[in-house]
């Protein structure tokens, strides 16, 4: 018996010396819900009404756009989570909670914050994403893609992509095609040019896809059903692998050639080369559930979830 209890003891320590801890971090105003990097910079979507701006080499924060609070069903003031945050040129575009549960869209721009639209809409919009310097890519909650022009603040086109939930989507580096996932587990590739349906991947996740990337024509999936799967469509090739737990996050590197998924119930990160499947390490050390698993180059990335805490990584 003794000789057991040291056996997995030994086992245990062992295992956990295999997750590597994080190389540095940031900290936002509040849970992170969405991020990206652009030239030396980090953006950060929070649920405190706020887009925090850091300097990704100092790791201090630079500037911060806050929206307006809320009043709640109660009339309570409450912040505003944002949902999306995205970058072109000089403009940042960003997504936030509104009252009676709907979205408005802001527009900052040379340090001047403008609404474009907000609930009198009646958007249920999830994701928001710049096709270009005067385009919008919308997804609602209702599994329905817009197109919406910022100077004329209306409509090009608007289509109905399934009837079921939407989850996410994703645009290819070129931004002319968008990846869709919702409940239903199957993805729909859409032109963004006019909504045209391009191509459907199914029969790999089989409930709800969390989220999902795209980069050099590798798309990958967190599923609901405990898998994370990896298609190629130039190649009509697909294949998932299955862990013990929820996969809530996903990301892929620049070169498509690694993904990163949360694979277990403790928060940790997986590292998986997309093409000969072996696992290059696990990364842990995040506190809550991940929403966010972003790569900034080949040997680094970062994860966010529903804490302050960003955590950076090298895979080197």
């Amino acid at each position: 018996m003794k000789l057991f209890l040291i056996l997995t003891l030994f086992l245990s320590s062992l295992f956990s010396a295999a997750i590597k801890e994080p190389t540095g971090s940031f900290t936002a105003s509040g849970s992170v819900v969405d991020m990206l990097y652009k030239d030396g910079k980090l953006y950060c979507a929070t649920d405190a009404s706020s887009v925090d701006i850091f300097d990704f080499e100092t790791k201090k924060l630079i500037n911060k756009i806050e929206v307006k609070k809320i009043l709640d069903f109660m009339g309570d003031t409450i912040d505003s989570k944002i949902y999306s945050v995205d970058v072109i040129e000089d403009k940042i575009l960003i997504l936030s909670q509104d009252k009676k549960g709907f979205r408005r869209i802001h527009i900052n721009q040379n340090g001047t914050t403008k609404a474009l639209f907000d609930y009198s809409k009646e958007l249920t919009v999830a994701k928001a994403k710049f096709l270009d310097a005067n385009t919008i890519l919308l997804g609602l909650l209702s599994n329905e893609l817009v197109s919406y022009n910022i100077a004329k603040n209306s409509q090009n086109w608007s289509i109905q992509v399934s009837g079921a939930k939407f989850s996410d989507f994703v645009l290819n580096e070129e931004k002319s095609e968008v990846v869709v996932a919702d409940e239903s587990g199957n993805l729909k590739i859409h032109s963004t040019k006019d909504g045209k349906f391009i191509k459907l991947l199914a029969d790999q996740n089989l409930d709800n896809v969390f989220q999902v990337d795209y980069k050099k024509g590798v798309i990958a999936t967190a599923g609901q059903d405990r898998r994370m799967v990896i298609y190629v469509p130039k190649f009509d090739s697909a294949y998932y692998t299955e862990t013990q737990f929820l996969i809530y996050s996903v990301g892929l590197s620049p070169s498509g050639k690694i993904v990163g998924f949360a694979s277990d119930e403790n928060n940790n990160v997986t590292l998986q080369n997309t093409i000969t499947k072996a696992n290059i390490g696990k990364y842990g050390g995040n506190k809550m559930t991940l929403t966010k698993i972003l790569f900034i180059n080949e040997n680094d990335f970062l994860v966010a979830s529903d804490d302050k805490a960003i955590n950076q990584y090298s895979i080197k």
